[in-house]
């Protein structure tokens, strides 16, 4: 098999181990962690066990290099999964600012029974985050 060939599936392998293991990320967070397939519910356990003795994000990274060593295997890659290059930030000059809303107006103080209805839009805010982030996933993986 040709470098190129590998390279090839090293690319499609890492791209999907990242969006496997952010989906299940968020599902296990969700409390769908009984629904994941055997695989993905052993890659979490370890994922978890590995925050005890270090940081999250390099427990996310060897997750991530787990499941693309055995996806690069399973999608006929010879030998040891290569190294991958070094992403480069894809929003570099891209920066979005975001004004705060309207001040309150003096004399007007929030009512200790409004924190409720913050807490509901919040959560229906996050729901529709995780809704989108499932959504752009699913659909890179179905295009590949």
């Amino acid at each position: 098999m040709s470098s190129t060939s590998n390279s090839s599936i090293a690319k499609k392998a890492r791209t999907r181990a990242e969006a496997d293991f952010a989906t299940w990320l968020m599902m296990a967070k969700l409390g769908g962690f009984d629904d994941l397939p055997s695989n993905a519910q052993g890659f979490l356990m370890n994922y978890r066990a590995r925050l005890e003795t270090m940081s999250e994000a390099e427990s996310t990274a060897l997750a991530v290099r787990e499941v693309y060593s055995t996806y690069y295997s399973e999608m006929g890659g010879v030998g040891a999964a290569p190294e991958p290059k070094a992403r480069t930030p894809t929003t570099e000059g891209k920066v979005v600012r975001f004004e705060s809303g309207p001040k309150p107006q003096p004399g007007q103080s929030a009512a200790p029974h409004s924190t409720r209805p913050a807490i509901r839009k919040s959560l229906r805010a996050v729901l529709i985050f995780a809704s989108l982030v499932a959504l752009i996933v699913t659909y890179k993986f179905l295009m590949q």
